[in-house]
């Protein structure tokens, strides 16, 4: 019997670069133990007051003890949205006039975003302008709703420095291209890179002069690892810095990362461009509201003093921070060769293999072969493989040989820390087991 066609678009679908060796590891039969470098799933507990609500759903103080789960207002809720606000207080930033709209996941936030400042579905104008390497989801999004999006390069030096691109070739880039806004991610995913406030400035008044909304994607604010750092954000610029740029500026927020929230899937878009919010508003009521009992664990930061919150934000940065550094040094010890960039922000650094592979190397097919046979012995007896993100699919509108990403992954700090400390050594013999048998 004949079966009814799924349509081209989804026929052509492939799983992120991010889950593929996940899904390929979990088809091993008898694996290895699995060190897991691909994906920002912070596995450490939520803050304190978040448990808290999340151990008493049922109790009797609960919102829920009646084992009612409604509906809340498609705003979210007014706890939830405070709490957001309450964080950019805590952390020096004028809130006055910013809308807040909960969304599940900063995922659903970059739709909605997209969906607002770009083209027309299906049309080449008013693309969203991003740096090269950049997160792999705005593609992903963009392709499943229609939008365009177009980059401006970065290119990763043998000091391991991503050399951000000139404000000249940035205006070039939006003269050609015509973008509807420009991406910023501030405390950057995949590099690992930190946007100064100076930068940020530089940049925005682009925006300004050429008429552009600046999109500043912030799930990692607060995590920047040089003591003393200011903390670079768009909600740090105002028209006193850049005039003309109040009005402008949305932001994506989550509670995923620096809150250790990855499985709630809230996040949130703020604005100071009353239209902007409405109209998400408008467009987001056809998701009915954001998941209540996730707003309800998140809405408890609203109750936290801003001393406690800064405790939070040094603690995250600390196990971090050691963590980055010392995996930075054992990545440059065990293979010297490799470019492993500079840790400065976010909880990811990109290591480059292209001094030392051999023709032809590709991160998608190594990464799967580490995935799918990769296993070498270490000291203790054990077999171990290592799953890492390849950075094909950061670099969009990059293909084949031309594609900086295709000798480069993306290290996450997301796995138990006595398991990534074997990363280094992990990745030194799997690749030289992979180069090994790789025909050229």
């Amino acid at each position: 019997m004949k079966q009814p066609e799924l349509s081209p678009y989804m026929m052509a679908r492939k799983p992120s670069g991010i889950r593929l060796g996940q899904i390929k590891f979990l088809e091993r039969k008898n694996p290895p133990i699995l060190v897991n470098g691909s994906i920002g799933n912070v596995m450490r507990p939520m803050h304190p007051a978040m448990q808290r609500r999340l151990f008493d759903l049922g109790g009797v103080n609960s919102p829920f003890h009646n084992g009612i789960v409604p509906y809340v207002p498609t705003t979210g809720t007014d706890e939830c949205r405070e709490a957001f606000l309450h964080i950019l207080r805590s952390q020096g930033f004028d809130t006055t006039g910013l809308n807040v709209l909960v969304t599940d996941g900063a995922s659903m936030a970059m739709e909605i975003i997209m969906l607002g400042v770009c083209g027309g579905a299906g049309e080449e104008e008013r693309p969203l302008l991003m740096f090269n390497p950049s997160y792999t989801n705005y593609d992903a999004v963009g392709l499943r709703i229609g939008r365009k999006t177009v980059t401006v390069e970065r290119e990763l030096n043998e000091n391991g420095e991503f050399e951000l691109p000139s404000v000249e070739t940035v205006e070039q880039r939006i003269i050609e291209t015509k973008p509807g806004a420009l991406l910023i991610i501030p405390y950057d995913n995949p590099t690992g890179q930190l946007f100064s406030k100076e930068t940020l400035i530089e940049y925005t008044k682009l925006c300004v002069k050429h008429n552009l909304w600046i999109i500043s994607d912030e799930a990692y604010r607060e995590l920047a690892y040089e003591k003393g750092k200011e903390t670079s954000s768009i909600w740090a610029l105002t028209d006193k810095d850049v005039p003309g740029i109040e009005g402008r500026r949305i932001s994506l927020e989550t509670a995923s990362k620096v809150w250790n929230a990855c499985g709630l899937r809230i996040g949130a878009i703020i604005t100071d461009n009353k239209l902007c919010y409405e109209k998400s508003v408008a467009e987001y009521t056809a998701n009915l509201s954001a998941n209540t009992l996730g707003q309800y664990i998140f809405g408890a930061l609203k109750h936290e003093s801003y001393a406690q919150l800064h405790n939070w934000y040094e603690q995250q940065r600390d196990y971090y921070r050691q963590m980055i550094f010392e995996l930075h040094k054992g990545f440059k010890e065990a293979e010297p060769d490799f470019i492993v960039s500079r840790p400065e922000a976010s909880i990811y650094f990109v290591i480059d293999v292209r001094k030392v592979a051999k023709p032809g190397f590709d991160g998608v097919e190594f990464a799967s072969w580490c995935a799918e046979h990769g296993a070498v012995s270490l000291d203790d007896g054990k077999e171990y493989t290592l799953l890492m993100a390849p950075l094909n699919g950061f670099y969009s509108g990059k293909n084949g040989d031309n594609n900086p990403g295709k000798t480069q992954l993306r290290v996450s700090f997301c796995e138990n820390p006595e398991l990534l400390r074997l990363a280094p050594e992990l990745l030194s013999k799997l690749f030289r087991a992979y180069e090994a048998q790789r025909n050229v």
